[in-house]
């Protein structure tokens, strides 16, 4: 399953668990747009960081949240190895 594929399935899991209506996942589609509050982006980072044992937002020096879907995909993909 790719990082993308990944982070897509764990948004809807935690949409269904905060009762959250998810619109289709986009790359231009705004993070604020998600219907997603600070809980549920700190439940998104710390499930990712259990799953693929990476927390972007931690290693990187100069980390700036990202605005959109895809900004967040990217961030996790380009994570050095």
């Amino acid at each position: 399953m790719s990082v993308r594929s990944k982070i897509f399935a764990a948004m809807q899991q935690i949409a269904e668990e905060q009762k959250v209506k998810l619109p289709p996942l986009l790359d231009d589609l705004s993070l604020h747009d998600t219907g997603f509050d600070s809980l549920a982006f700190a439940i998104l980072v710390a499930r990712l960081e259990d799953d693929l044992r990476i927390d972007p937002f931690t290693i990187a020096e100069d980390a700036a949240f990202p605005s959109t879907v895809g900004e967040f995909v990217r961030v996790y993909e380009n994570v050095p190895a």
